[in-house]
């Protein structure tokens, strides 16, 4: 195929990806929301380091998913495409993640062997998370089975459209090397690596104000 095939094949493509209906995802739906986060991350190196048996992902994943991005839902600051196809979970200004549940879902699903560095890893996110106003992305996921079309790139780009009228700053960590040049297309900057002994390393991006 040449090249105006290439661009005719592309056009058509990127067509079809913005056609996916873009909405929030209301409280009463957490529970798909975070179903379709848990399909994301299945094979993501920090978490199934974390958990790298099946059924102990699966039960323990859930929790964490919560303790970090559930005031989202409460704030109505919980977007998707489609019918969850992907899912993004923004924590507003001034709005935190649940700092005991997240020690609680680390210490009762994670081998002990690993809580020295996963709580290392954890406080320096927390040293490094910014004090000043912003807007926080802790998790934005696609459904394992809709990955490769762009849908994650489409539905980050609408949470900035809305997130950008506070011109504040944006800020995400995200414990997957593949996804670094996805959120730097958008505008974020790698300011830290978070890491600690056998844990795999967490990159910290941020975005300035628009």
């Amino acid at each position: 195929m040449g090249w105006n095939g290439s661009y005719c094949s592309l056009r058509r493509y990127d067509r079809q990806v913005s056609a996916a209906p873009f909405s929030a995802v209301p409280e009463s739906e957490e529970a798909k929301a975070i179903s379709t986060l848990v399909s994301a991350f299945t094979d993501d190196p920090v978490e199934r380091w974390l958990w790298p048996e099946t059924q102990a992902y699966l039960t323990h994943f859930p929790k964490f998913v919560a303790a970090f991005g559930g005031q989202a839902f409460r704030h109505e600051t919980v977007w998707m495409l489609g019918e969850f196809s992907a899912v993004a979970l923004w924590l507003a200004p001034g709005c935190e993640p649940d700092g005991e549940a997240i020690v609680n879902a680390l210490s009762d699903g994670v081998s002990p062997e690993k809580h020295q560095d996963a709580f290392a890893v954890l406080e320096q996110m927390d040293q490094s998370h910014p004090e000043y106003p912003h807007w926080y992305l802790p998790w934005l996921g696609v459904d394992r089975a809709m990955q490769g079309r762009g849908r994650g790139g489409d539905l980050l780009k609408r949470c900035l459209a809305i997130v950008d009228e506070s011109h504040l700053p944006t800020y995400l960590e995200t414990p997957n090397p593949r996804t670094i040049p996805l959120y730097e297309r958008q505008g974020f900057q790698i300011i830290d690596v978070a890491q600690a002994g056998a844990c795999p390393p967490i990159t910290l991006m941020l975005r300035a104000a628009q």
